[in-house]
């Protein structure tokens, strides 16, 4: 999942149609689940990849199922075989090894695939740091900064970077440190930016360094984010105007991604698309982020491969997601508009494996059929950024599974999850299918 917004997992937990025209597709020949896919131009004649962000409220917890559906299945498995494939970072052989694992995993299933290539600007740190006195700091530019070097005084603000928050200090002509959490970071740097701030860092609210995104803009100024360990004296320092510098190293890199499209030969017009995103951010394994929920998506898709659900679904593993939802966003860019309309969800499932608590996010309407199929639902308002946000954007209805954030994300050590977990998230997800078709 990408790290967006200022609390929990980068973002805050948040985000029918009229009758289909007999022709919602390109006339092709199906392949056979044998046969060679077809061109990525079939299904997405008109490639755009710009950015776009989407908030989704309502939050419901789910309760344990107890329908039919529960038992045991090989997501945990799947996890297992693509966490040993290395670190899935989208443009590198991994995940052409990765797309293959799970390209057969779905044939051998009885489903047609298909791979959607798609290039876009890749955001990548060359080497970024804050020095204060003779001490320096490495850090990580938030994806959408502005390279830069700025040397200035140094600027404690107080709480969270709030408008009012900036209005108790002088930031101008300084280099501002916010403390991560409450509000997004875009929100963070617009304040300090206002304020008069020429550059700024971002300091954890816990443990670990912070790979995170400005959510598809471009700051006016140069933002750093520190990890918790090194940036916790800074936000503790009575000292004001300490003299520093801020060095943002970055550079702009093509990259070319891989969606995986599976689908039952002769199912052209889809009512449900269920989708994870199967990349993960440089140097973690990510099991839970987001093996899960692509496991959780491949293990929906073999239970009802033989029921006549499957008729009417479709299952996407999306690629560059941690770069900036960019799979995601270029599925339903290029997609025949027939395809979309003919939506009635998009199940989004990302970092499932880990924590008691499943969570599902998504518009009014689905939160309530949701509950229809789990009495045991409740719900609460909130925001969340993932690939069912690409979907809210153009005004399909979504629902967003996860478990909220765990101390391994965006981590080397994100290499295990509970298969229990994986288990029930299958079942909740089988059940809601159900209920929606």
């Amino acid at each position: 999942m990408r790290g967006q917004g200022g609390q929990g997992r980068g973002g805050r937990w948040g985000r029918a149609h009229e009758k289909i025209l007999p022709c919602v597709l390109p006339h092709f020949p199906h392949p056979t689940p044998h046969t060679p896919h077809p061109t990525p131009h079939t299904l997405f004649p008109t490639p755009d990849f710009q950015l776009m962000k989407y908030a989704i409220l309502i939050t419901t917890l789910v309760a344990l199922p107890t329908a039919s559906w529960a038992q045991t299945g090989r997501a945990g498995a799947d996890v297992e075989a693509l966490v040993k494939l290395g670190p899935r970072v989208a443009g590198t052989p991994v995940m052409a090894k990765a797309s293959d694992y799970l390209e057969a995993e779905y044939r051998k299933a009885g489903y047609i695939t298909q791979i959607q290539t798609f290039t876009y600007s890749r955001f990548e740190n060359l080497g970024s740091s804050l020095t204060v006195g003779k001490t320096k700091i490495t850090g990580l530019p938030l994806s959408g900064s502005v390279a830069g070097k700025v040397d200035a005084p140094l600027i404690v603000v107080p709480n969270v970077g709030r408008s009012e928050d900036f209005a108790r200090v002088d930031v101008r002509g300084a280099i501002a440190v916010v403390k991560r959490g409450e509000i997004r970071f875009s929100e963070k740097v617009q304040n300090a930016s206002n304020a008069g701030a020429i550059a700024v860092a971002i300091v954890n609210d816990r443990a670990g360094e912070l790979a995170a995104s400005l959510g598809g803009g471009v700051s006016k100024v140069p933002v750093l984010a520190l990890s918790g360990e090194q940036g916790s004296a800074l936000l503790q320092s009575s000292q004001t105007k300490q003299p520093a510098s801020l060095h943002v190293n970055t550079r702009q890199r093509q990259v070319t991604g891989r969606n995986l499209v599976a689908h039952l030969p002769g199912s052209v017009r889809p009512q449900i698309l269920l989708g994870a995103h199967y990349d993960s951010v440089p140097g973690a394994p990510g099991a839970n982020d987001n093996a899960s929920g692509t496991a959780v998506v491949l293990e929906i898709a073999r239970r009802i491969s033989k029921t006549p659900l499957a008729n009417q679904t479709w299952f996407v593993a999306f690629d560059g997601e941690e770069d900036g939802l960019h799979g995601s966003k270029a599925f339903v860019k290029t997609a025949q508009p027939q395809l979309i309309s003919s939506l009635k969800a998009m199940l989004n499932f990302d970092m499932v494996g880990v924590n008691s608590r499943l969570l599902v996010s998504g518009t009014p309407q689905l939160t309530a059929r949701a509950k229809a199929a789990q009495s045991e639902l409740s719900t609460s308002e909130s925001y969340s950024g993932s690939d069912h946000a690409s979907f809210a954007a153009v005004k399909v209805p979504v629902l967003f599974f996860h478990r909220g954030r765990e101390p391994n994300y965006h981590t080397p050590q994100d290499k295990q999850v509970d298969s229990n977990l994986l288990d029930e998230t299958v079942s909740v997800g089988l059940k809601i299918v159900e209920q929606l078709l």
